[in-house]
């Protein structure tokens, strides 16, 4: 293990890169679990999330073999002749790639879901009850912790092949999710006004992942900002009704 300046400037690098991660994470988690009884809301946040720490610890062991996904599936596309824009752009894409995709069409249709559940007030679980809705809960989990990981795990790994620093990086960045989890999804789940616009992050951050599998990158810079203003936006408007419901 050779601790430097250098080796700690990254580790700190890629802890605030998994914990950018945490936050969409974190939204998710609460959406997930929200359709569960409350006594079974957090064991299937705590089993879930463990489950995906040992999913990552295992792409980070299994490093060179994430490094090939993204090596594109049908180069040859590329040369054939006439080949179009759409032949070009299936010649780049990888399994990464299509890892994303689906992940983003996942979370897409399952934020949009949500969003017409809540709105509608339906209970969203039709007729599913029991272990099924439970273990899907902690299914669901796992892959979402998968999709969003790929791409930070692949980044630690192109920046630094010192395993310590990468792993530490994962255990203290779960700590991080692990602790603000609870409190975060439960202060959203009992502010309709708060679930609502976390769902419309949930459909930004969606498209946002397909679109990056699909090779057009956007900046983050572009997304979180408007995110963030527009939380800002909705935490005053939560202020000026509390207190002018203490007034009245």
């Amino acid at each position: 293990m050779d601790i430097t300046a250098d080796a700690i400037a990254l580790l700190f690098l890629l802890i605030g890169l998994e914990l950018v991660l945490g936050v969409d994470n974190i939204l998710v988690i609460a959406i997930i679990v929200a359709r569960l009884p409350e006594k079974q809301q957090n064991s299937a946040r705590m089993i879930g999330l463990i489950l995906a720490l040992g999913a990552r610890v295992i792409m980070v062991s299994l490093a060179v073999f994430l490094i090939k996904l993204q090596s594109p599936i049908w180069p040859q596309m590329d040369d054939a002749e006439n080949a179009g824009r759409f032949l070009h752009l299936l010649a780049k894409i990888s399994p990464k790639d299509l890892i994303l995709m689906a992940g983003g069409l996942f979370l897409l249709w399952k934020a949009v879901k949500e969003i017409h559940e809540t709105v509608e007030k339906k209970d969203g679980q039709h007729g599913y009850k029991g272990r099924n809705v439970y273990s899907s809960a902690i299914v669901q989990i796992v892959l979402i912790d998968i999709i969003f990981s790929v791409d930070s795990v692949i980044t630690a790994v192109g920046l630094t092949d010192q395993m310590w620093i990468i792993v530490t990086a994962v255990l203290i960045s779960f700590a991080g999710i692990l602790a603000f989890a609870k409190p975060i999804g439960d202060f959203i789940l009992a502010n309709p006004a708060l679930k609502i616009l976390a769902l419309s992050f949930l459909v930004t951050i969606g498209v946002t992942i397909f679109l990056e599998g699909m090779h057009q990158h956007v900046a983050k810079a572009y997304i979180y900002l408007p995110m963030g203003f527009a939380l800002v936006i909705e935490l005053l408007q939560m202020r000026y009704q509390h207190n002018r419901d203490k007034k009245t």
